[in-house]
């Protein structure tokens, strides 16, 4: 942990940038309706049989003095997503059958690809966030050349990664038992994930 906390005040010596505070991350949050997109399986894709992708436009302000990436991985590790990285969104589709995944944007505009080939088709910008509940498929069409997203994952669940018709039938079966997150990685214990994301009667 040293080590790391080490790392981190060094890019914000060479950058300029800070990482936010608690206090500034709920300054920094904004109140944002959900929206919700629910996709079916293709016989490719499975997509989550009864929970609905998530996105919250413009939820994070990104202020020049703030690192933008480390807004969104402090803010999600703090509602309890962990194993956060920083890159852009893989222009293949595929999906994760066993763990759910959220994307903050940190930087610039990308086109995705949501749902496999019979999804939809979204624009998300720099202070979006998307939610994607397990086997939802996702690809990047097309990005601007500053595009950065952070990713994490709740703390129930195994990352892996899924892209061919080899892997649907093993995918229906997993995907429905992924358990559900304690905590929206937003808005925590209180945000819209707990009421939308709910067990099926």
């Amino acid at each position: 942990m040293p080590i790391l906390e080490s790392a981190k005040k060094i890019v914000e010596k060479m950058t300029g940038w800070q990482r936010p505070s608690s206090d500034d991350l709920d300054r920094l949050v904004r109140s944002r309706k959900a929206n919700t997109f629910g996709f079916e399986d293709d016989g490719i894709i499975p997509n989550h049989p009864f929970w609905p992708l998530i996105v919250y436009r413009g939820v994070a302000m990104l202020p020049a003095d703030f690192d933008p990436a480390a807004i969104f991985e402090d803010l999600f590790a703090r509602n309890g997503w962990q194993g956060s990285w920083r890159n852009g969104i893989y222009d293949y589709v595929h999906y994760h059958s066993r763990i759910h995944e959220v994307l903050g944007i940190a930087r610039g505009t990308g086109k995705v690809q949501f749902g496999g080939k019979r999804g939809r088709s979204l624009t998300i910008k720099a202070g979006d966030v998307a939610i994607l509940p397990a086997g939802t498929g996702h690809e990047c069409l097309d990005a601007s050349d500053d595009f950065l997203v952070v990713g994490a994952y709740p703390p129930d669940g195994t990352y892996n990664e899924c892209s061919s018709s080899e892997d649907h039938a093993c995918a229906v079966k997993t995907v429905p038992k992924v358990a559900k997150p304690r905590q929206d990685p937003v808005y925590g214990g209180d945000g819209p994930l707990i009421d939308l994301w709910k067990a099926p009667r």
